[in-house]
């Protein structure tokens, strides 16, 4: 026993040296640094995040999207590739079976140079099985079902994605069909102000200059109409692609007024580790890539192999069928590599660089993770103090514009004053219809990053 103990220490010795891991290098935030992190927060993080805004139209947009995304229908594809990956490492780690018939017919010399003919009537199975003495075998096997569910994180990785860039666009779709119909309000406006310049004119109240500036001021304003009828085509045509269907038009829900974002999700930054698919899927390649340096580095171990097989044979037809002769043979065969010109430590080499490239590739998608966090829990704090100073911002240029028409209309000031004011809420209003899409989308960006709609690695590991 100690003589067997110490043989299998020795043929270890004979394995590929592997350089160590490299010193983790990744710090965990106890808190977010944002200021909105402070606040109460949603309680739990919603699956369907979407759901959230209170859009059926949105809601059903990112459900077929889900059901049909061009990119979606690869990783899904590619999911199926990898799941048949981890049967074919299994399948090394079983008994191997095959039969074959060979029925023989052959024309030859005696001693004597008389012609001869011989039948040949012979079947045969085998069966071999390799003992997986270090392990080999079943490193490649956790190496292909690591790698398995590093693709079915990232297939969850590329569903978040799809579903925040459905979510975004529909907003800015929204937003755009906000400032259309806003300018399109505002050009009645212009064109009844025009008209009004020019009848002052013609009587001679006013000078030909204001009506000259009223009418440019109403061309620059039907300038923007088909611009932002550009800007819808190609933002709808973009979300119909996005959804797995061709150009087209989009289905509207609510209005953006209407749109309310959701909470702040809550969470700390070590939620994100099991929240994120794409942090999942990067630790997952870990895992594969250190069960993939195992399975190179035992090349040069020596493998057993044991290999059996039986048969029966027979010269004639009838005797096969009836009393053939029966042949069998027991093999059990050990094979090692003497000399290799160092191919396998130089593979040992680089499946340990792979190992390294994924710990870094690793501590990377962390860090992203957690600057993505920062951001939108920052942006929602500030686009909410930008929102108060445009509401007062709207508020002046109001009444600014009220105090412009009175004078005008009691003939103390010009029409350049009532444009100017006018041109000043025009762009308070299109700031403030800005600034609420870029509210909603800097909700979506922020349930993105926080992981949001993903089943997690519980539900993951339920799967399998």
């Amino acid at each position: 026993m100690a003589r067997a103990a110490l043989l299998c220490a020795l043929l270890a010795g004979c394995a590929a040296t592997v350089a160590p891991p490299p010193p983790a290098t990744l710090r965990t935030p106890a808190a977010w640094r944002g200021p909105a992190a402070a606040g109460p927060g949603a309680p739990a993080l919603e699956r369907q995040w979407w759901q959230a805004f209170g859009d059926p139209a949105l809601s059903a947009l990112v459900t077929t999207a889900l059901a049909n995304n061009g990119d979606l229908r690869i990783a899904r594809a590619r999911l199926i590739e990898y799941r048949s990956r981890v049967a074919i490492a299994r399948a090394a780690q079983r008994p191997n079976v095959s039969a074959d018939a060979e029925p023989t017919r052959t024309r030859t010399l005696d001693y004597t140079n008389t012609p001869l003919v011989i039948n040949v009537f012979q079947a045969e199975f085998q069966a071999s099985y390799e003992l997986d003495v270090w392990g080999r075998l079943a490193a490649q096997t956790s190496a292909a079902r690591a790698q398995y569910q590093a693709e079915r994180a990232a297939e969850d990785a590329a569903a978040l994605s799809v579903a925040g860039s459905v979510a975004s666009g529909y907003l800015n779709l929204r937003g755009l069909d906000a400032q259309l119909e806003l300018t399109e309000a505002t050009l009645k406006l212009r064109e009844q102000s025009r008209d009004l310049a020019q009848r002052q004119f013609e009587v001679g109240y006013s000078s030909r200059l204001e009506w000259l500036q009223a009418q440019a001021e109403y061309q620059t304003t039907a300038e923007l109409v088909p611009q932002l009828k550009r800007s819808i085509f190609e933002q709808e045509n973009a979300l119909a692609i996005l959804a797995g269907g061709n150009p087209g038009p989009i289905a509207r829900g609510a209005a953006l007024t209407d749109l309310q974002p959701p909470p702040v999700p809550a969470g700390l930054p070590s939620d994100l580790l099991r929240r994120r698919p794409d942090i999942a899927r990067a630790e997952l390649n870990v895992v594969a890539a250190h069960a993939n340096l195992a399975a190179t580095r035992d090349q040069l171990l020596p493998s057993f192999k044991l290999v059996g097989g039986g048969g029966i044979e027979a010269f004639r037809f009838q005797d096969f069928v009836n009393s053939p002769l029966a042949l069998w043979h027991l093999t059990a065969a050990v094979s090692a590599p003497i000399f290799e010109g160092g191919r396998v430590q130089a593979q040992t080499d680089a499946a340990a660089a792979q190992r390294d490239e994924a710990i870094y590739t690793y501590e990377n998608t962390v860090r992203s993770a957690y600057a993505e966090t920062e951001n939108g829990l920052a942006a929602i704090f500030r686009l909410g103090e930008q929102a108060v100073q445009n509401d007062a911002r709207r508020a002046t240029a109001a009444e600014t514009l009220r105090i412009a028409h009175n004078r005008y209309r009691n003939g103390y000031a010009s029409y350049l004053e009532e444009l100017d004011a006018q041109r000043t809420l025009y762009s308070a209003d299109v700031g403030r219809l800005q600034l609420r899409a870029r509210m909603l989308i800097a909700s979506v960006d922020l349930y993105r990053a926080m992981g949001g709609g993903w089943s997690g690695t519980e539900d993951a590991e339920k799967k399998d």
